[in-house]
């Protein structure tokens, strides 16, 4: 299966900080992939490093074939970003702030589609502003798909949703996926990686602690429960 996104030996510093060492993983197209860890084991510096958007110190890095930092203008048409707070103008619609994002790429996807896809269609003539905290996490995700993208990284996606929204989400990546999309996401929450992933790479401190599916972290453990292995391999154990 072909790779959408191959990393070797990615290290970056910030100053006496190693916040990323020696990180290598690779990701099979139309597959999700989540990258998981505890806060500041190095998750969004790999994500940065791997998008161009931070040049890392050393290491290989291909995206869709493409070198993200030489290659960054073509790169940009077949990926979709999802972040936790975008900056957007504090009026903008719903409509208009996805009427900008579509006018940036060629073959953007209909966004009127995706905003009643993900349940936000009857808001687009909302200010953003006035969308709950779950209802704007689901417009970020619509964003993110905007682009009609190849690849799509998605941070936290399920933040502030309910369990029926929660599902209603999975669902739909689900679908997506199997029209060949490939997806990688961070998340900390076990169920949703136990969901949606194929496979799985737990950092702890900038270092690669497992790399594989989430049956095999629990094999390598000796857990029943894939929180359980997680919270072992990532050293994220709270203590008794």
């Amino acid at each position: 299966m072909e790779e959408a996104i191959k990393v070797e030996q990615l290290s970056k510093s910030y100053g006496n900080l190693l916040a990323v060492d020696n990180v290598s993983l690779s990701v099979k197209r139309g597959t999700v992939y989540g990258l998981l860890g505890a806060n500041g084991a190095g998750k969004s510096t790999t994500i940065e490093c791997i998008l161009g958007t931070k040049r890392a110190d050393k290491g290989l890095v291909s995206v869709l074939g493409y070198n993200p930092i030489k290659e960054r203008r073509k790169l940009f048409q077949k990926v979709g970003v999802q972040f936790q707070e975008c900056d957007y103008q504090p009026e903008i619609k719903v409509s208009e702030l996805c009427e900008e994002v579509s006018c940036l790429y060629k073959n953007p996807a209909d966004w009127r589609e995706l905003c009643t896809q993900f349940g936000i269609g009857d808001k687009i003539k909302y200010a953003v502003k006035s969308l709950s905290g779950g209802e704007r996490q689901r417009l970020f995700i619509v964003l993110a798909l905007i682009p009609n993208p190849e690849l799509v990284f998605l941070d936290e996606l399920t933040t502030g949703l309910d369990a029926k929204a929660r599902r209603s989400v999975w669902k739909i990546l689900s679908i997506l996926k199997e029209k060949g999309l490939t997806i990688f996401l961070t998340s900390h929450f076990m169920d949703e990686v136990e969901v949606l992933c194929d496979e799985i790479c737990i950092l702890k401190n900038g270092k690669i602690a497992f790399n594989g599916t989430v049956e095999q972290a629990k094999a390598a453990t000796g857990c029943e429960k894939f929180e359980d292995a997680y919270l072992m391999l990532s050293g994220e154990e709270v203590e008794e």
